[in-house]
């Protein structure tokens, strides 16, 4: 490659970058420096993404790059297929559905080596002898792009293969997608492609969304199918999407002389396109990246299958995840003769890699910061099939597990599941790392000194750690706490991020309708719906509260438990631990955490901050009434106006139980919507009365309870 594709373009070797301001350039100057810009940066895009041959570094890129957006957008200079749209345009209200001018068919498959045999045989029987084209299967989300004129107009999935998302706008942000084609292409083009998440880039997003308190996706397809499918393409373009290009699906003149011919032919019809080979060639001239170094014609099947056994030997070592190897007959004469079925195309066959299974490599270690300042060690992991659900993470535990187990970056480890849920290592099968893993003596995200409590680390930074501040707000306004609808942990962390809650969570009641004009991409409503569920949350009941602000190991049921037993929060506030082991149910831990809770000065200046801004828990009367002594209940399924904690407390507040579970001693089992299957399995079992929400209101007022509906 030399640069006679940009023979008298200033910016293509050796660029000087030291531009005149923007405002000293009058329009015509300007239009003409974008378009040089444009072409040097096109053909920059080439040498990096399909050539991996840059001729100028990264930053100097980075300059053009802003130069050529500067310019953009002081004269209002942009255009469809500038690269500047790689940033991102406005977000979209939905994905659009759009049919395929040629059918997207799927590709048939197997992980038997007879299967790949049979399938050999079928294609020798039909068109006598072939070779193959061997490729990799790629493990992303296929596309069709559509060039006319070279230029880029349309991008869709695959969907049902007749129909698939339009995600036009956000295939403009890859950059080894070219928005223009180069060299002699055809007028109309139709390509097919694999969107992925290279494996790298993969662990370092997953990394960080871990620190972020968010999940992981469980496998590179995943993260790359829920970024392409992103309603705005702004957040597509911040994530590190790549394509490979391996099919022309049609190619001609113009859609409408694509229409007339065969479908199942394609691009047959191209001359100098009559086999597989012949279209891998072709391609990066175009401008359209290939996968060169494992793509291999194969004389008969039995090379292929060696081709399968090589790529699956070397799979983790490679930049990309795959899951195993695409034959295709090579002609495509050969090609329309065997034509399609329904689903798929007969001339092509999937010989797919086993699953990865329980054993896998630990890529990263990466440590979260919860909201009461513990810090807890997670794996990520290599994507690993476990009991048939894929894990890319796993609980390290703490300091002593890692300790006893000797667990480090590189080991080869054995992945299980707690009750079935939550995956954790189990232990190390192969040591590849020097040393195990060591907690941080310092906070990774506010850089405060980390304490040791037993085998537990803990950030010392307190509210003043955003990470902790982060989830305090969406732990307070969550369901456990006061339940402020819009204010999740996104919001709470866009809010600690631009400074619009700084100390506590106390500065949530601070908050202005300009303040949040524009949050997370919301417009007046939303900001006005927000504030208003703010405001709305400012007189919680006692115990609501309570679970609101924090405790450790206090959730909801023990924070109506003290409640009830202290009626309002100053008593709560000065209670101390004997008074507190006088609640049935709260143990010498519980009791502990509570009062050292309140002794903490910035705790009680949190409290204190909030009554300010007039946010006060509604005593709660201590008697209890006697109306329902001797009655217990279960609740199971959710009731309109009422949390569960608050159904048990108002039973409870007139004499009755209120247990979690069903056994002979229950009397009745209240049915909410979207109930639990097991509770009522047991009451059928236990004979147990079932009360809709109607005939438990009744029968409360049969015993002379009143309930607030």
């Amino acid at each position: 490659m030399t640069d006679h594709d940009a023979p008298d373009n200033p910016y293509v070797r050796d660029p000087d970058t030291d531009f005149a301001p923007v405002e000293d350039l009058d329009a015509a100057d300007a239009e003409e420096q974008a378009a040089v810009l444009r072409e040097a940066i096109r053909y920059h895009d080439y040498r990096y993404y399909v050539e991996n041959d840059p001729v100028i570094a990264d930053r100097t890129y980075d300059r053009l790059f802003e130069r050529l957006r500067a310019l953009e957008d002081a004269f209002d200079l942009r255009t469809e297929d500038s690269p500047t749209r790689r940033v991102g345009g406005p977000p979209l209200d939905e994905l659009e559905t759009v049919e395929h001018i040629v059918p997207m068919l799927s590709i048939d498959s197997g992980g038997d080596p007879a299967a790949v045999r049979d399938f050999d045989d079928r294609v020798r029987r039909a068109v006598g002898d072939v070779r193959y084209v061997c490729e990799p299967k790629f493990d992303g989300l296929s596309v069709a792009v559509v060039y006319e004129d070279g230029r880029l107009v349309r991008a869709a999935t695959r969907g049902d293969g007749t129909e698939g998302d339009d995600v036009t706008e956000n295939v403009r942000t890859i950059p080894s997608i070219p928005q223009r084609l180069r060299g002699d292409h055809p007028d109309y083009l139709i390509v097919r492609g694999e969107v992925y998440m290279p494996r790298e880039a993969f662990h370092a997003f997953n990394r960080e969304r871990v620190e972020e308190g968010e999940d992981p996706f469980a496998n590179p397809r995943n993260a790359a199918a829920g970024t392409l499918r992103q309603l705005d393409p702004s957040v597509t373009a911040e994530r590190p999407l790549n394509c490979y290009f391996y099919d022309v699906l049609a190619a001609g003149e113009s859609e409408a002389a694509v229409e007339e011919t065969d479908a199942s032919r394609g691009a047959l019809h191209v001359e100098g396109l009559e086999t597989h080979a012949a279209e891998h060639a072709v391609l990066p001239e175009w401008g359209l990246r290939v996968e060169d170094d494992w793509f291999e014609i194969a004389d008969d099947v039995e090379d292929a299958i060696a081709f399968r056994d090589a790529m699956l030997e070397a799979r983790e070592d490679l930049p990309f995840e795959v899951d195993g190897v695409v034959l295709k007959v090579d002609d495509r004469e050969q090609c329309a003769t065997l034509g399609t079925t329904a689903r798929h195309y007969r001339w092509a066959y999937a010989y797919k890699f086993p699953a990865r299974s329980e054993e896998t490599t630990i890529v990263d270690v990466v440590v979260q910061v919860g909201r009461t300042g513990r810090l807890t060690p997670v794996a990520l992991l290599e994507p690993v099939d476990v009991g048939g659900v894929t894990v890319s993470r796993a609980s390290l535990h703490n300091q002593s597990e890692i300790e006893a187990m000797g667990v480090g970056v590189g080991d080869e480890v054995r992945i299980e599941r707690a009750g079935d849920v939550i995956p954790y290592v189990a232990e190390v099968v192969e040591s590849e790392s020097e040393e195990h893993f060591e907690m941080p003596e310092e906070c990774p995200v506010c850089g405060s000194p980390v304490a040791r409590d037993g085998p537990l680390h803990y950030c010392t930074g307190g509210l003043q750690c955003p990470a902790q501040l982060v989830r305090a707000v969406s732990y307070f306004a969550g369901d456990d706490g006061l339940d402020i609808e819009g204010l999740g942990e996104q919001t709470a962390k866009t809010l600690v991020e631009e400074g619009l809650v700084e100390d506590d969570v106390a500065d949530l009641f601070d908050l202005t309708e300009e303040d949040l004009l524009g949050l997370d991409g919301g417009g007046e409503k939303s900001a006005e719906n927000l504030l208003a569920e703010i405001q709305a949350a400012a007189d919680p009941d006692l115990g609501t509260f309570l679970a609101a602000i924090g405790i450790p190991e206090v959730g909801p049921t023990v924070a109506q438990d003290i409640a009830r037993h202290f009626g309002d929060l100053d008593a709560v506030m000065d209670a101390d631990e004997n008074d507190l082991r006088e609640i049935e149910g709260i143990g010498p831990a519980v009791a502990r955490r509570v009062t050292e809770f309140f002794a903490n000065d910035r705790n009680r200046r949190v409290v204190a901050r909030l009554r300010e801004r007039g946010v006060e828990p509604e005593s709660v009367e201590s008697d209890t009434g006697n109306e329902l002594a001797g009655l217990t209940f279960v609740f199971t399924g959710s009731i309109e106006g009422y949390t569960r904690e608050e159904l048990e407390t108002l039973v409870e507040l007139h004499g009755a139980n209120a247990t979690g579970s069903v056994s002979g001693n229950t009397d009745y089992l209240v049915v909410g919507a979207n109930p639990g299957q097991t509770k009522r399995d047991d009451a059928a079992a236990n004979d147990v009365p079932t009360l809709e929400p109607e005939a438990f209101f009744a029968l409360l007022a049969e015993h002379g309870v009143e309930a607030d509906r």
